[in-house]
């Protein structure tokens, strides 16, 4: 349209949204329109609540309540029976963090933590980068790396501490081959049992980390490393350079849920030391002290007190772990709707 004002003449071209219109005084670019968003209807509502419903239900009764109830019992001293009636507010509370054997089971919880990181990481990297490369026996060399994995925590620990006792099949072969001189009480003496169960929490995990890490390989495309090849890099070059970068988001993943594992561990050092020789061997943990200083010794109040601290650390360090290093992996995977 033209039009004549003032003796002056501009010419207006109207065009759609989000193009170029040109007028008298040049060339300017309007901003696009965003196109409504479409409301969810109650048919779509309905299906995202019968298909989501159930999953909810389960994880408020089996996660939030346990946990609601667990912080009311633990502001009492309560037997395990019966309606608490002793309230004793945040005694319970102020007592397991003063109590030093606590401290200690906590102070060990953060050394498995760093211990599993360093020696399972690494371990389980090499023994996958080696894995993905073709070679004979690949699959049953996977399937006898990842069988301690789902063998039952009642059976590892069961065979290990008869394998690992004085009289076991370790120090026997020790003795056997003129090595008795090595042979040692590999669960009670405090300087050895820490690094013994790190041996077998390595042994009884490495298959996970391993499987996992290998999944995280076949995700990455084989034309980058040929490209690398082509270029003249070598095999170290082209996993330091190519897989390992692409490979970190899996690392750090796994990194996480061993995290977890660690602050949680429980059923492997109650079998195996019990719960008077894990304090003395120095394996105990939060949650083998929870057992011990609760439920058998029948201040169940105090348990669930214990059972509240451990879940506020976890808590408390997976939230610092979302925020600080899984946060760039979240991100990516998020796409900002239009």
């Amino acid at each position: 349209m033209s039009g004549n004002f003032g003796g002056t003449s501009s010419a207006v071209t109207e065009e759609a949204p989000g193009t170029r219109v040109r007028n008298g005084s040049g060339v300017s670019a309007s901003p696009p329109l965003r196109p409504r968003r479409r409301g969810i209807g109650w048919a779509q509502r309905l299906e995202i609540a019968a298909l989501s419903g159930p999953a909810i239900l389960m994880f408020l009764g089996f996660v939030i309540f346990p946990v609601l109830m667990a912080a009311y019992y633990g502001f009492y001293r309560w037997k395990g029976f019966g309606v608490p009636t002793n309230f004793v507010g945040l005694d319970n509370y102020v007592t397991i963090l003063q109590d030093s054997a606590f401290l200690e089971a906590l102070w060990h919880n953060g050394v498995i933590v760093v211990l599993s990181l360093v020696l399972q990481g690494p371990i389980a990297l090499g023994l996958a980068l080696l894995l993905n490369k073709r070679m004979r026996g690949q699959s049953v060399i996977r399937v006898l790396i990842f069988v301690p994995y789902v063998i039952s925590e009642v059976i590892v620990g069961t065979a290990w501490s008869l394998i690992l006792q004085t009289n076991g099949a370790v120090n026997d072969v020790l003795r056997s081959i003129g090595l008795g001189w090595v042979a040692e009480d590999w669960l009670a003496n405090p300087k050895l049992a820490i690094w013994t169960l790190m041996l077998i929490l390595t042994w009884k995990y490495i298959g996970f980390a391993v499987i996992l890490f290998l999944a995280g390989m076949q995700n990455i495309p084989e034309e980058l490393s040929e490209a690398a090849a082509v270029d003249g890099a070598s095999y170290w070059q082209t996993q330091r350079r190519i897989t390992l970068p692409l490979l970190a988001p899996t690392i750090r993943i796994w990194a996480f849920l061993s995290i977890i594992g660690a602050l949680q561990l429980f059923d492997l050092v109650y079998i195996i030391w019990g719960q008077y020789v894990a304090s003395t061997a120095g394996t105990s943990t939060m949650a083998t002290y929870m057992v011990t200083e609760g439920r058998n010794a029948g201040n169940y109040g105090y348990g669930n007190a214990v059972a509240v601290v451990l879940f506020v650390i976890s808590l408390f360090i997976a939230l610092l772990y979302q925020r600080f290093v899984l946060r760039r992996d979240t991100e990516g995977a998020l796409t900002e709707g239009r």
